[in-house]
């Protein structure tokens, strides 16, 4: 019930959805004897996407969830394991094109690569399940793996969990799978922007995972820099008010341990 609502609540309060829907309002408006409060909505929407397109604010936003962790520069000397979090291939044209369709979040896998040659005795395991509520059964994890053989993995030593639909049940369900054992070294692969709600989700379940963020978008620095691009704004927006939003309700709902997870 919780993916299934989020799911349908994230497509109407999705900045960019929302934008279009005031707007589709505010010109509506203007046919009716509302007509006065149609265009104060419309000059609110102008003002708001003349601030985004221009102002940077997203942006530093977004920067200050990227390096919540820091990127890691020294590895530790044993790892016993590796937890991989999906969100990076697109089920429903793995399947339509017969070949993985990746995302922006590649870095995941080349890590994922790169950890296990690091660690040839590692366990490892990749969690992706169904993101579409109304496909269930295209799952994420079904189409990775000819993408890990190209790069030179052997598969034989990953687990594919299938059943994780969201942050929340990543943690759950490969905490049951990995079954950590005390004094074990487990390393948590994600986009960096999307590691603060990570871990806290696995810590919530009692997981002690150490992050290796990857696929950051800013740089250690900010700089403001001013701009004038609309979709771009809108775009970094959304991402940041996704996971504000998420950050926010996984602890409401104690899926995860703080507000605002940290090293």
């Amino acid at each position: 019930m919780f993916f299934t609502l989020s799911k349908f609540l994230w497509v109407i309060f999705d900045p960019a959805n929302l934008f279009f829907i005031l707007l589709v309002l505010g010109v509506l408006l203007l046919g009716t004897r509302w007509f006065k409060t149609g265009r104060r909505l419309l000059f609110v929407l102008m003002l708001f996407g003349g601030f985004i397109a221009t102002v940077p604010l997203s942006n530093w936003g977004f920067w200050h969830l990227e390096n919540r962790f820091p990127a890691v520069t020294t590895l530790p000397e044993t790892v016993d394991g590796i937890v991989v979090a999906g969100g990076i291939l697109d089920p429903q044209r793995s399947q339509a094109r017969g070949q993985p369709a990746l995302g922006g979040a590649i870095e995941r896998l080349t890590a994922m690569v790169t950890l296990a040659r690091a660690y040839p005795g590692a366990k490892i395991i990749f969690s992706g399940g169904a993101g579409d509520p109304a496909q269930p059964e295209l799952r994420e994890a079904h189409y990775i793996a000819p993408f890990l053989t190209d790069m030179g993995l052997d598969t034989a030593r990953v687990i594919f969990e299938d059943e994780a639909r969201n942050t929340a049940e990543n943690a759950r369900i490969t905490y049951q799978l990995a079954a950590p054992q005390p004094g074990e070294t487990w390393l948590l692969v994600t986009s960096a922007f999307h590691m603060p709600r990570a871990m806290g989700s696995f810590r919530q379940v009692g997981w002690d995972i150490q992050a290796y963020p990857v696929d950051f978008n800013t740089s250690p620095k900010f700089v403001w820099q001013f701009f004038f691009n609309f979709s771009a704004g809108l775009i970094r927006l959304s991402q940041l008010s996704h996971e504000i939003v998420g950050l926010v309700v996984y602890k409401l709902t104690d899926r995860s341990s703080s507000f605002f997870p940290g090293p």
